[in-house]
């Protein structure tokens, strides 16, 4: 179909009749911020960018936030010569004179700018071959337009003659010709004029830009720098308020002890003194790991108690014994003469600051001597890479938790923009673990780190930055040539004094350069928690990922919000390390572990984290970390082991399916692939359980977990929940209550076959002997009864109690991604299925998996199984090119030795008339596994007879079909499998 066709159907579609099928890439379309949905107003932006031969930007204001968001993208342009233009506005004196020095460095960019006449336009235009695509609205060019606020913004699509793209284009066209070039000089004088806009609008700190934008946002900016009058009092944030209503709750049902998780920047330490305010304490000691961190908890905690209570420190350096609040470290409290002097119930309240250190001798010993009438630990990460019970020291008793992800969202952090860059070859090799010092303080490597770091620079003034290491030398070398390049720089470990840390902070911390001052610190295994330096605007990572938990510390140092800061630069070498994978986990807080859902994360994470934050990648990047998480084991006994005690540990008890679910842990299923069934790993790795079943009872879980409990078929599940609550059940029941819950109404065959997979029908012969030939139903007169032989097992409450969760699993697996707009007779859009999970779902009696290979054609039904990029190891018959000519046709080949007059070619061609349903499946590489994405049905429009050769040179006959999907794959999926 030509494009005038499509383009019209799509207007049809978007303008007068929603039912009407078209292409979703020509529609005119809403776009708008809401990233649970996935929807960023960013995204399309850069979709379009990526795709475009020349754009055209004119929007009123423009910030560096707003660069910030696009400069990859910008930058790939610019590499690959595509031209823009973009007008600016001098309305109001609000563009940044940065954000123009930015965009004026990129030679394919020509910037001008109106000076008068408010301008005050909102549009983006993108043109590629004959098409052009328009996005107007509210947005403009800033970080918080383009990600986070309420926007409306239209986007429609035109061809060249179109009389809307002309009267846009000529109105382009005719600003631009009279606006005023930006050029340096220019950007100087401007300079002058925004400073002085920006101090009077900077007078008063109180309403600073950023701080009236939520109630989290405005009062934490407060507590960190306002101090307290008799006009303007400390008050909680929102997370503070819910925490203080949770941790009352706790004591108001007689616990004595709670721990707060929560994200560094938050507000922990405030929360601590509000608490202690309400629970009025004649004493109080507050235990941290270093004298800086007390001094600063005694500063916080004077604003919110003023004069009311004497505070002093009891440290090396100071021996206060008398103050009513003590702020106190752990080296010199925990030495016995010190302890001591205190009576065990001296203390009412003690807070443990950075509770995950509570685990050593020093916090024992504290914790084990006092007898507080109340104790609270604070921590934003609780997990302990030794495997040590935490929770325990706070009878489970977890008050309130607010990890990165939501407090982002709740805008209670500082706005940071990612960077994951490829580092650099020395000598063909790419930097790895193993990379010796010389490669990894190399000239070649100094220089791209420092111009990575002045490229992507910092939201306004100097920079102000942490460089994290692996080793020690490294760190003092790279510090030593940065300081050769006229940087100033210092390097700081372990062996770092207190003194020397503190005057480095306060040095890098020092906004007048006219004397001692640092433009970063190079940092190995200190600065990754327990320290305050809210000024840090940039941080680069020179250093592989090692764990999840330490690089959100990492990254948390910088996320504080602090005035004049508006985000923070993170720049991310990435090497060839094997741990790459655990850079989504990190940044997008996803613990599932899930290979499929981190794919999708790399593959469109600027939809999918909260806020004005962005994440961005390189192509070769992206490449690495996609092989890290296919050749990743994420599933082994040691990793299940740990993520089963953590949660355990945290429970306070032994954690089903379902409370991994709930507490955004590991996706369970990994236990029932490697171990059959969650009983059985329980059972093996769990002391403390001690229950048991019969050979038959494990049987029958294992068969449940393995054929009924993935959730991919959502009929399997209701009808075996239903027969064990009732008894017995109607078939036209469980027909209306899928219709309640999943709007759709199942048919009778599904139904029927439900029942076969129920009965342990479908599974081939050595699996239900496997299974101790469970069999679950009885069918008479349509309703379903429970069989004797489950009723049976269902008396032993153990049985009962984990059937019931692997069910739960089971309707929370299909229903999590669920929307009937992608939900096709029994399939979901772009999710993975085996070629026995579509066997079961088409309803085929049996399995037949093991016979399908790329397709097959049974019960008016044909799946086809296509390995995009194909195996070098493969014969030679197999080895022609299928592949997607674009979203919405695919080119494929039959099996070798058909013609077009063999019976199959002629099945397919007649699809139409006989209701043959053809549905494609797809996978990138044999590297993802044995599961396809189900990418919709599709019809054939194209038949070709063709040729391959086999493995001898031989020459066979096979055919090309070109199939049309009869709805277009989504733009991100398409991507992901055809780059």
């Amino acid at each position: 179909m030509s494009i005038q066709k499509n383009l019209a159907r799509s207007l049809h579609t978007g303008l007068f009749d929603y039912h009407k099928f078209s292409l979703e890439e020509y529609r005119p379309s809403l776009l708008i911020n809401n990233y649970k949905s996935g929807q960023k107003v960013l995204t399309s932006i850069v979709n379009e960018l990526n795709k475009c031969e020349e754009f055209f930007f004119s929007t009123a204001f423009i910030t560096n936030s707003g660069v910030a968001s696009l400069i990859n993208v910008l930058k790939e342009l610019e590499d690959k010569g595509v031209k823009g233009k973009i007008i600016a506005s001098q309305y109001q004196n609000f563009t940044e004179p940065i954000a123009l020095k930015r965009l004026i460095s990129l030679k394919n960019i020509e910037v001008k700018i109106v000076v008068e006449n408010n301008h005050h336009t909102k549009g983006y235009i993108f043109k590629r071959d004959d098409i052009f695509t328009i996005i107007v609205g509210s947005s403009n060019l800033t970080q918080d337009a383009l990600s986070y606020n309420k926007e409306w913004n239209i986007k429609v699509t035109s061809l060249s003659e179109g009389s809307l793209l002309q009267q846009t284009m000529r109105e382009f066209n005719y600003t631009f010709d009279n606006a005023v070039t930006v050029t340096d000089e220019w950007i100087d004088e401007y300079q002058k004029i925004y400073q002085e806009r920006t101090y009077k609008d900077n007078t008063n700190v109180i309403v600073k830009k950023r701080v009236a934008g939520t109630e989290a946002g405005y009062f934490i900016d407060n507590q960190e720098n306002i101090e307290p009058s008799m006009f303007y009092k400390i008050s909680p944030n929102k997370m503070q308020i819910e925490a203080l209503a949770c941790i009352n709750n706790l004591r108001d049902n007689g616990k004595d002890k709670a721990l707060i998780i929560s994200a560094t920047g938050t507000g922990k330490t405030y929360l601590s003194a509000f608490d202690a305010k309400i629970f009025k304490p004649a004493k109080l000691l507050f235990v941290v790991h270093r004298e800086n961190i007390a001094n600063k908890a005694m500063e916080s905690y004077r604003k919110v108690f003023g004069n009311s209570v004497s505070m002093g420190l009891l440290s090396g350096n100071s021996k206060d014994f008398e103050s009513d609040f003590l702020f106190c470290t752990i080296q010199t409290l925990s030495k016995d003469n010190i302890m001591k002097t205190f009576a065990q119930d001296y203390f009412d309240y003690i807070i443990i600051d950075e509770a995950h250190r509570s685990g050593a001798n020093s916090y024992q010993n504290i914790i084990g001597y006092f007898k507080p009438r109340f104790l609270l630990g604070m921590t934003a990460t609780p997990e302990r890479m030794d495997g040590y019970d935490i929770f325990k020291a706070f009878d489970h008793n977890i008050a309130y938790e607010i990890r990165l992800n939501k407090a982002l969202e709740e805008n209670m952090l500082c706005t940071f923009h990612y960077y994951g860059i490829s580092d650099i070859k020395i000598n063909g090799q790419l930097i790895n673990e193993n990379a010796d010092f010389n490669a990894l303080t190399s000239n070649e490597r100094v220089e791209r780190i420092i111009e990575k770091s002045e490229f992507y620079g910092c939201d306004q003034g100097r920079v102000k930055g942490l460089i994290f290491c692996s080793r020690v030398e490294e760190a003092r070398e790279l510090s030593k040539q940065f300081n050769q390049r006229g940087y100033k720089t210092i390097a700081l470990d372990g062996s770092s004094s207190e003194e020397q840390r503190e005057i480095a902070i306060k040095q890098l911390e020092e906004d007048n350069i006219s004397g001692e001052y640092l433009d970063y610190i190079f940092t190995v295994d200190i600065f990754n928690e327990g320290v305050d330096i809210p000024s840090v605007n940039q941080i680069i990572m020179l250093r592989p990922t090692q764990s999840a938990i330490i690089f959100v510390q990492q990254l948390g140092r910088g996320l504080r919000k602090n005035r004049n800061k508006e985000y923070l630069v993170v720049i991310d070498f990435i090497g060839n390390y094997s741990n790459n994978y655990l850079i989504p986990i990190a940044l997008f807080g996803d613990n599932s572990y899930n290979k499929d859902t981190l794919r999708k994360l790399i593959n469109s994470g600027n939809s999918f984290i909260p806020g004005s934050s962005t994440v961005n990648f390189d192509y070769i990047t992206k490449q690495r970390i996609f092989e890290a998480i296919n050749t990743a084991t994420l599933n082994s006994k040691k990793d299940l082991f740990k993520e089963y005690n953590l949660l355990k540990y945290k429970l306070g008890k032994m954690p089903l399916m379902m409370d991994f679910i709930e507490h955004g842990s590991r996706d369970p299923y990994a236990f029932v692939e490697y171990s059959d069934s969650y009983f059985n790993f329980v059972s093996k790795y769990d002391e403390n359980f001690k229950e048991d079943l019969s050979v038959s009872e494990r049987g029958y879980l294992e068969f449940y977990s393995k054929e009924i409990g993935n959730g991919k078929r959502i009929e399997d599940i209701i009808i075996l929940e239903e027969v064990i609550s009732n008894n017995k059940v109607s078939i036209e029941s469980i027909k209306q209550k899928i219709l309640t819950d999943f709007s759709y109404l199942p048919s009778d065959e599904t139904i029927e076959s439900s029942i076969n997979s129920l009965n342990c029908q479908f599974v081939k012969k050595q699996d239900f002997n496997k299974y101790n030939r469970p069999y679950s139903i009885d069918v008479i007169n349509g309703t379903i009864k429970i069989s004797d032989k489950l009723e049976s097992v269902l008396k032993r409450p153990v049985f009962k109690t984990f059937l019931n969760d692997i069910i739960s699993y089971g309707k929370t697996a299909f229903s999590s991604d669920y929307s009937k707009e992608n939900f096709i007779d029994g399939f979901k859009l772009y999710q993975k299925y085996s070629r026995k999970d579509a066997c079961r779902i088409l309803n085929w009696a049996s399995d037949q998996s093991s016979t399908v290979y790329g397709y097959r054609i049974k019960n008016n039904t044909c799946p086809i199984f296509v390995t995009y990029n194909k195996s070098e190891h493969i014969s030679e018959s197999t080895k022609y090119k299928e592949d997607f000519i674009n979203r919405q046709q695919f080119s494929w080949m039959t099996r070798p030795r058909v013609k077009m007059d063999s019976r199959e070619t002629i099945e397919l061609q007649n699809c139409e008339n006989t209701g043959l349903r053809i549905l494609l499946f797809v996978k990138k590489s044999d590297s993802e596994g044995s599961d396809f994405y189900y990418m919709g049905d599709v019809i054939p429009c194209e038949f070709k007879q063709t040729t391959t050769k086999d493995g001898h040179g031989k020459v066979l006959p096979i055919v090309n079909i070109v199939y049309k999907l009869k709805q277009q794959v989504e733009e991100k999926m398409f991507e992901y499998i055809t780059n």
